[in-house]
């Protein structure tokens, strides 16, 4: 029996009614664990608020699979799901969450994974992260490296193919930025913002000066900065 976004507020009722005479019914999720972007969890919140008894198998977990596969602190984690699709919701939800001392896992778009990415080492610092994509699947590849070095990467080689998970380091001590980080920072808000604009954003990310920030944006821009 089909249960989807379309059809759920009809069925719930009957899939309901079946459990309530005493018949089994089983959820078979193709959205994986924990039922992200399915209409699941609400039939599992009105079968709780109806006192019917509820049984998990636990299936595939995207999250939890990069999560190990990262090798970032899983001692602490945030689950996050989908970021906002538009750039200002999303670096507000990100500024939201800079401050947490925690791991942070996330699904993203392959058509937004550069900009998200940009927008990440922007509001989070040079953190060690990892994008996960096809996890358990044939063409399976984790990629590891810093925020910046992430987005000059998929700015480059552009979209990849499959689901994506990115994966976050906590929060790092407060250290210098190294040249090499201000020069990754740099690119990957260089690659959709204006110089002035990608300069201010990395100046505060990184806690250096922006007009030393911004002469060294002008280098990298060279001749046709903007």
């Amino acid at each position: 029996m089909p249960y989807h976004e379309h059809n759920a507020e009809r069925m719930r009722p009957v899939l309901l009614g079946r459990v309530a005479q005493g018949q089994a019914v089983a959820l078979i999720s193709d959205a994986g664990t924990p039922l992200v972007s399915d209409p699941g969890f609400k039939l599992v919140r009105q079968a709780i608020a109806e006192g019917l008894r509820i049984q998990m198998l636990p299936g595939a977990s995207a999250p939890i699979a990069a999560l190990v596969l990262s090798g970032l602190p899983s001692d602490r984690f945030l689950f996050a799901g989908f970021l906002d699709s538009k750039t200002v919701a999303r670096r507000r939800e990100l500024a939201e969450l800079a401050g947490l001392r925690a791991t942070l896992i996330f699904f993203e778009s392959a058509q937004r994974l550069a900009a998200s990415l940009g927008d990440m080492a922007a509001e989070l610092g040079q953190r060690p992260a990892a994008v996960a994509r096809e996890l358990t699947k044939m063409y399976e590849e984790v990629r590891h490296g810093s925020l910046g070095e992430l987005a000059a990467h998929y700015t480059a080689a552009g979209p990849p193919k499959g689901e994506i998970v990115v994966v976050i380091g906590p929060p790092l001590p407060a250290v210098a930025a190294s040249a090499e980080d201000l020069d990754a920072s740099l690119k990957a808000a260089l690659a959709h913002l204006s110089l002035r604009d990608a300069a201010s954003e990395v100046a505060e990310a990184l806690g250096l000066k922006r007009r030393d920030v911004y002469a060294r944006a002008l280098e990298l821009a060279g001749p046709s900065g903007k």
